[in-house]
């Protein structure tokens, strides 16, 4: 069974610019690609996604197609540059606005939508904090 993987590179640089993050994530999808994992790479500097903390954030808002996939995916990976050992804010942004699948339980089960998920973290830098940012 083919699994699918949707990653999101929270570079700071706009496509088509290399990113050290864009790099590291190359490598692991080339280590899932013989395990029959197909990936998705998204550059979320690339989108407009506003800040907040729901689902949808207006008309022109673009997460709810990125949410969509990963809701759709088997694998969720989200791969963050660091500072000062904390992840970069387009990371933080991600983070916020998957709070707002917590409005969105389902009304039998009461599990939220990213339920089963696997998820991952990719995180690039220098040894200035990356577990600690792994883990928060």
């Amino acid at each position: 069974m083919k699994l699918k993987a949707v990653i999101l590179n929270c570079t700071l640089k706009k496509s088509p610019e290399v990113s050290n993050t864009g790099a590291l994530i190359d490598k692991v999808v080339a280590l899932m690609k013989p395990l029959d994992v197909k990936s998705e790479i998204i550059r979320l500097v690339d989108y407009h996604i506003p800040t907040g903390v729901t689902s949808k954030q207006g008309k022109d808002d673009e997460w709810p197609k990125i949410l969509r996939k990963i809701k759709r995916a088997d694998i969720f990976i989200i791969a963050t540059p660091i500072w000062f050992g904390v992840r970069g804010s387009i990371a933080q942004m991600v983070m916020e606005r998957l709070d707002g699948t917590y409005e969105e339980a389902d009304s039998k089960t009461g599990q939220f939508p990213l339920y089963g998920k696997v998820a991952g973290v990719i995180v690039t830098g220098n040894e200035d904090g990356a577990h600690h940012a792994a883990a928060t």
